[in-house]
């Protein structure tokens, strides 16, 4: 049941209510109007004024509109993170903000805890994380990776909505309790590549996470476990990936981030290599030909400039010969680079 109170200050007079609504609700004449079974037909603005008993002439102004949704499913408020990368000395600062903002609302604060028994996570409240009437919380200290929930709550007695999809705030910091190792360990991979993980610490339960530049957080489907805490990717997806591990005590590994691109054909080593250099070596075989042809016309111009009479004595067969000096080579030098 929804309750709205149409109150009047000052004064002992008597007042009669009148109620505007742009829901299909008819309202009474009384000082609340309630809902009993609230649907999305009643959604709207609502808004009241008084009349005086004594003096019908008398009318208080119209109420600041009230805007009413009523929904069939929970609401679920959006966190996010800042930083979403540790660094030394700086403090994490979360925000929840619900879909439609208003006076009243009380936030609740959680550290997501891995379980991997449910294949999800359970919340534990943080420090002075409950009911908070600020949308923001601020944490002091985090060094390592560590995943967040909030939710929200208003009224008497008061309604929650559901929890926020979780955020994480990551640290490339390797710890002794858990630690990720990639294998090739360098900047960028290729789609053509397979790519080795491996969860250590002393645990024997391991859980690989992966947060995708598109904003999608999954568990790592594509990661087939080898023997152990090791798994391995054959397929990589083009693009930014974080991966981290969960140990089964809650614990959270150091996160690495895999640059992938697509792979161009001559495998993925060497691609990046061959292609300028095919590319330079053909601009500069037809940079040669471009100045030998240069060099031909320029002594059949030179040849057919000679006089008449040298000619005729001239009875041994021409030949052209070519210099290249050695500022030719550095040209063609520089032009493949």
């Amino acid at each position: 049941m929804i309750t709205l109170s149409c109150e009047i200050q000052g004064g002992d007079t008597e007042w009669e209510y009148e109620w505007r609504t742009t829901s299909s609700h008819k309202p009474s004449n009384q000082s609340e109007l309630r809902v009993d079974s609230a649907s999305p037909s009643n959604n709207g603005h609502y808004k009241c004024r008084g009349r005086s008993k004594i003096a019908q002439d008398h009318l208080t102004e119209w109420s600041v509109p009230l805007n009413l949704i009523v929904s069939h499913n929970k609401p679920r408020p959006v966190l996010t993170v800042s930083p979403s990368w540790l660094s030394p000395g700086v403090s994490v600062t979360l925000n929840c903000e619900v879909e439609h903002p208003s006076a009243g609302w009380s936030f609740y604060w959680y550290k997501a805890v891995p379980d991997l028994s449910e294949k999800s996570s359970s919340y534990e409240l943080l420090p002075d994380g409950s009911g908070t009437a600020q949308d923001s919380y601020i944490i002091h200290g985090q060094t390592h990776t560590a995943g967040y929930v909030c939710r929200a709550g208003r009224g008497d007695p008061e309604y929650h909505t559901d929890h926020s999809q979780p955020k994480f705030v990551w640290s490339a910091d390797v710890h002794s309790a858990a630690s990720l190792t990639v294998s090739p360990d360098r900047v960028q991979h290729f789609t053509s590549d397979s790519v080795s993980l491996t969860c250590e610490g002393n645990f024997t339960e391991w859980r690989v996470r992966k947060f995708s530049e598109k904003g999608f957080f999954s568990h790592c489907c594509d990661c087939q476990k080898l023997s152990g805490s090791s798994y391995e990717i054959h397929s990589l997806q083009e693009g930014v990936t974080v991966y981290w591990c969960e140990s089964g005590s809650g614990e959270f590994s150091n996160a690495v981030n895999i640059t992938v691109r697509e792979t161009l054909g001559f495998g993925s080593e060497i691609s990046s290599f061959i292609v300028p250099f095919i590319i330079g070596l053909v601009s500069g075989i037809i940079l040669v030909m471009l100045l030998l042809c240069c060099c031909r016309k320029i002594k059949v111009s030179l040849s057919l400039r000679a006089p008449t009479k040298t000619l005729l004595h001239n009875k041994k067969p021409t030949r052209m010969r070519t210099t290249f000096t050695p500022l030719f080579f550095l040209v063609i030098f520089q032009f493949m680079k």
